[in-house]
């Protein structure tokens, strides 16, 4: 070899590694950097959910109308499972009492036969409408499996309450009465939501509970076929089934329910 080719080579530096406090410093930038993004990863995800439980509501909503178009402006049937009569079906050869929009008790059901034999499922077969992708509870007999259903219809609309509506006709302000209530795990039960009056001697209690899994609040599906997200003013989580407000912000949240079912906001 050559005096000048070995003087090149003695000449060209060698590869230097990262040094520890590099390392260091590198590793420190990407936890930073993890930190930063992780909790807006889970927001996304978060508001990701919840605009998909909207869709659910919003296809219900829609199945909610063509029933109505289909049955001379009949509201879908929301009778409290108790008081459907076995042999009840979608032709209403019992008659509307015999009916319910889905005949389902959602913490027991383990199989979706209830929702599919639903007076909706002719119109949108897709079970998982029935199911907010928020909801992790799972069945009481079967806690491996997570529930079918996660929502109720409000009883102002063709149930046995005392205050409904039989018809779509007779809502005198369709975008100010809710129809279909994302429901609390811990107080769901049959597919009707009861609501108090703001008169009434309970006036002060939940009948049923909304759920609070939606960055603490649910949504909401009006008659006029919107869908809206509520923010409560408090958690639902221990709230129950006939159980008073347990403040006044938890019942400032029962309050503005209670403006939105008949006799209430115009209706």
């Amino acid at each position: 070899m050559s005096q000048s080719s070995s003087t090149c080579l003695e000449q060209t530096p060698r590869a230097r590694g990262f040094t520890l406090i590099e390392l260091l410093v590198v590793i420190a930038i990407i936890a930073i950097l993890a930190a930063l993004l992780l909790p807006a990863l889970g927001r996304a995800k978060t508001r990701a959910l919840s605009v998909a439980c909207m869709n659910n509501l919003k296809q219900l909503q829609i199945c909610w109308h063509s029933y109505s178009h289909d049955n001379e402006d009949v509201i879908t049937p929301n009778n409290f499972v108790y008081f459907v009569q076995v042999g009840g079906n979608d032709t209403g050869v019992l008659g509307e009492d015999s009916l319910t929009w889905c005949r389902s008790i959602a913490p027991l059901d383990n199989y979706p036969i209830n929702d599919t034999t639903s007076l909706l499922f002719r119109y949108n077969q897709n079970a998982g409408i029935y199911h907010c992708p928020a909801d992790r509870s799972t069945l009481q007999d079967h806690p491996e499996q997570q529930r079918n259903r996660s929502y109720n219809m409000s009883n102002s609309a063709n149930c046995k309450a005392d205050n409904h509506f039989r018809k779509c006709s007779e809502v005198p302000k369709p975008d100010q009465l809710f129809v279909f209530m994302d429901t609390h795990e811990d107080a769901i039960w049959d597919a009707t939501f009861g609501v108090f009056p703001a008169i009434h001697y309970y006036r002060d209690y939940w009948l049923d509970v909304p759920a609070d899994r939606h960055s603490q609040g649910a949504n909401i599906s009006f008659a006029d076929s919107h869908v809206e997200h509520w923010k409560w003013r408090t958690q639902k989580k221990g709230s129950s089934v006939g159980s008073r407000a347990r403040d006044d912000s938890d019942l400032e949240d029962l309050r503005r329910v209670q403006q939105h079912i008949k006799g209430a906001g115009g209706n």
